[in-house]
């Protein structure tokens, strides 16, 4: 077994104008060697949460072979030393403040291990933290919940050479496993034959008297393998999204598409055009794995992740306190913080808009918070196309760390702050009917509030809603700072208007 120990490369001293440039916040590097593939991804941003600034994947495939022959794969260790100087080299080209390199299953459990250890040590000056198992699992489940602090269920983390699968409750791990269930490892092992796959997999998962049925209400997917199969299902459904991180499937239909991608070949399968071609070996065993424990769970949702080991990594080295931070939210306030024109007005429309939306929920009063800070997104845009820009920026925006419908709901709001009904037409199929009234509802309701005060503090203080006699009210101060005016009016209007026609 490789040693443990910190991966920390020795970097050149930042020089001051380059801190100055990123507004002091730190730039670090995280380096995966995992089983079939190697990734280097730069953070940088808030603690809470960091934004992904670089991204570069290979895939080695160190794991093939090594049930059979205890090595990792030597054409795999080429490639992988190769794109390991790349990478260390990008790193510190990029300024990082820190680089970690972390090692998963097949490094662990190689009996060349260390000697690959060693050899990247002397090529790049980064020595590797080798995981040990539930060092990985844990990390890939606080990957998750960096992400979703709510999450509650079962996460699997599916690499090339094992299966991490942790139990989250109340935002805290309570058991967690890996298991040698890798797609390459069970390949090498079984050669494909059905039956022995899944003997394979039901011994495994046997072997985890806590892993029953009904004992979580959601399976959390993490891995690429199973995000290929997540990309196959928005495909084949002709999903107006194609964001992994959030994305949610009833898990019956997602076990039917399970039970179809195990069945077929590699040429079959190449002809998905979102599927890289080095991915098409293990896709169909991945599948095999993912059904054979949905049987078992019997979850209500599968939810897809695009937070995981990398993530919790980061996670764990945050204070309790950075840790509580609501990452929704966090990542509303930097934007708010850096790009609005008026300030911090977040804030004051929350407030000023709660008269809209009594007795609503604390996840309701969260997303409202979160499209009040979002709501000046677009204002260096051309008047003409903000409503567009905001919408799919939104929809889009990579690692935001919200589900499906929550990225729907902000993004149609802010769509109708800046009156875009044609932008918003082709995505309210992501929201209920309720849900889609309440988003134009705010989104009207952020409008008018620009509109009577300019974006300023002093002047929406001076406008209230209020409810009088089941009627909705605007009351305007007679020598307030703003008087009001025919736009007033029409906006108030077409606020009155959707209130009264919610579902």
């Amino acid at each position: 077994m490789a040693s443990v120990r910190k991966s920390r490369m020795r970097l050149p001293i930042l020089t001051p104008g380059i801190r100055n440039q990123r507004r002091g916040q730190r730039r670090v590097a995280v380096i995966d060697i995992g089983s079939n593939s190697i990734r280097l991804v730069a953070f940088q941003g808030p603690q809470r949460v960091p934004v992904p600034i670089f991204n570069e994947k290979v895939l080695c495939g160190l794991a093939r072979g090594l049930g059979e022959t205890g090595h990792l794969n030597p054409a795999g260790v080429e490639s992988a030393l190769k794109n390991l100087e790349r990478f260390a080299k990008l790193a510190a080209a990029m300024q990082s403040d820190e680089i970690a390199m972390l090692a998963t299953a097949a490094v662990r459990e190689a009996e060349d291990g260390p000697a690959f250890v060693a050899e990247v040590l002397r090529r790049t000056g980064c020595d590797i933290r080798v995981l040990e198992g539930e060092e990985e699992a844990r990390y890939s489940a606080e990957g998750v919940l960096a992400g979703a602090p709510l999450a509650e269920g079962i996460m699997g983390d599916l690499g090339g050479g094992s299966l991490e699968l942790v139990r989250i409750q109340a935002g805290q791990v309570t058991d967690l496993a890996t298991l040698p269930l890798g797609p390459l490892r069970l390949i090498g092992e079984t050669g494909r034959d059905g039956k022995a796959l899944r003997r394979r997999i039901e011994e495994a998962l046997d072997s985890l008297p806590w892993l029953q049925a009904d004992i979580a209400p959601h399976f959390y997917a993490v891995g690429g393998s199973w995000r290929a199969l997540a990309r196959i299902s928005m495909e084949s459904r002709g999903y107006p999204l194609r964001v992994i991180h959030g994305y949610t499937m009833a898990a019956v239909e997602l076990e039917d598409l399970t039970r179809v991608v195990a069945r077929q070949t590699k040429e079959s399968l190449a002809r998905i055009k979102s599927i890289s071609s080095r991915r098409l070996e293990t896709l169909p065993a991945a599948a095999l794995i993912l059904r054979r424990l949905l049987r078992r769970l019997c979850p209500r949702e599968v939810v897809f992740s695009a937070y995981g080991l990398r993530e919790g990594w980061l996670f764990n080295q945050l204070s309790a306190a950075e840790r509580a931070k609501d990452p929704l939210l966090e990542v509303a306030r930097d934007v708010m913080e850096r790009d609005n024109r008026f300030g911090d007005l977040g804030p004051e429309l929350f407030a000023w808009s709660a008269a809209l939306f009594e007795n609503e929920s604390q996840g309701d009063a969260r997303l409202r918070r979160a499209a009040c800070y979002f709501s000046d997104l677009a204002w260096r845009e051309h008047p003409d196309y903000r409503a567009s820009w905001a919408l799919h920026r939104l929809l889009q925006w990579p690692f935001l760390a919200a589900d499906h419908r929550e990225r729907a709901f902000l993004a149609l709001t802010v769509a109708w702050r800046y009156g875009g009904t044609e932008a918003i037409a082709g995505f309210r199929v992501l929201l209920s009917p309720e849900e889609a009234d309440r988003a134009r509802v705010l989104g009207l309701a952020l409008r008018l509030a620009y509109t009577l005060s300019a974006g300023t503090v002093e002047a929406l203080r001076n406008c209230h809603l209020h409810w009088s006699a089941d009627r909705l009210r605007l009351n305007l101060p007679e020598h307030g700072p703003v008087p009001s005016g025919n736009v007033v009016e029409r906006r108030f209007a077409q606020l009155v208007d959707a209130v009264e026609s919610r579902s």
